[in-house]
């Protein structure tokens, strides 16, 4: 790397196992302020595990998770993740299940108990964050409809409103629209092409990127069309190499740029058929098993002048 870029979140020699059964081996990965990375991988390969790693619920075996340069060991406010099933409160509005999250950051129960008065002000600015956040998800005449009264798109709309209100340094996807019809899954689609438009704009105009976001998918084509970045994680390696007698897990053996897609451009699926099948044969395939390091190419394409747009200087 020739330049120096801003880490939001490092993998370092994560290894994760389950009591015989090894998961995680060796798991080293970079994302940089900005950029939107897909995390693909078989069945059973520690996607999840990954995850739950960085969320912090459950701490790596052996290596380390860091954010900001600062070690993770529990879950944070600068992690916000979102999961294929919803988690909203039914009795709440969309508006008020946004503004939960700061009404518990920054208050407690005797505090909106006791000092109605501060609490009142402090109630409306919430909800009219909230407000504004579901106007950009296209969300602005669901305000005050209930979970039951909404589409599964428009409720993942709102869940990931949840997570967007608390501002993360990063938010994790895991699978989030893998529940929902191919009509309502573009739209979702759409809309993260234009958070990453955001982060365009704001580079373009000396500001910080305010998404940066890890999603773990199955769906190749997604993965490709939504991402600026592909890693693949995988089991099917040649961990021969390593002169281990058996199989140590899980690691990260792709990792390659994706062609930057914006909303209103057509979805050609044929731009990226070559990258799609390369995924598939790499990653997924138990008879391919290609070196360690082999296909891991991102950061020589940024240094060569390709790579996310979010990144470039």
């Amino acid at each position: 790397m020739t330049q120096e870029h801003d880490f939001v979140l490092e993998c370092q020699g994560v290894h994760h196992w389950f009591g015989p059964k090894k998961v995680l081996y060796d798991v080293n990965l970079r994302i940089v302020r900005g950029e939107i990375v897909s995390l693909v991988g078989p069945s059973g390969c520690g996607k999840s595990t990954l995850l739950r790693a960085i969320l912090g619920t459950h701490p790596p075996r052996q290596g380390q998770v860091l954010m900001n340069c600062r070690p993770v060991t529990s879950p944070g406010a600068d992690r916000g993740i979102v999961y294929q099933k919803y988690s909203l409160f039914p009795f709440l509005t969309a508006e008020h299940n946004v503004a939960f999250g700061p009404k518990l950051h920054e208050t407690s129960l005797p505090f909106r108990c006791f000092n109605y008065f501060r609490w009142r002000p402090l109630r409306r600015k919430h909800l009219a964050a909230a407000s504004q956040l579901l106007l950009k998800l296209k969300l602005g005449e669901s305000l005050h409809h209930y979970p039951e009264e909404m589409s599964g798109g428009m409720r993942q709309r709102v869940a990931i409103g949840q997570a967007l209100i608390m501002k993360p340094e990063i938010l994790l996807l895991d699978e989030p629209f893998g529940a929902l019809d191919e009509a309502t899954r573009e739209e979702l689609q759409l809309m993260l092409l234009g958070l990453y438009q955001e982060n365009l704009t704001a580079k373009q105009e000396g500001r910080q990127p305010p998404y940066t976001i890890l999603l773990v998918t199955h769906e190749l084509n997604e993965a490709i069309y939504v991402s600026d970045r592909v890693l693949g994680l995988s089991q099917y390696w040649k961990w021969e190499e390593t002169g281990l007698p058996d199989s140590p897990g899980a690691t990260i053996i792709y990792d390659a740029a994706a062609p930057v897609f914006h909303p209103d451009d057509p979805k050609e699926f044929s731009d990226f058929i070559q990258q799609k099948e390369e995924v598939r044969r790499v990653v997924f395939s138990p008879e391919h098993r290609p070196a360690r390091d082999e296909h891991l190419r991102f950061w020589d394409e940024l240094a060569a002048g390709g790579g996310a747009g979010v990144m470039q200087p």
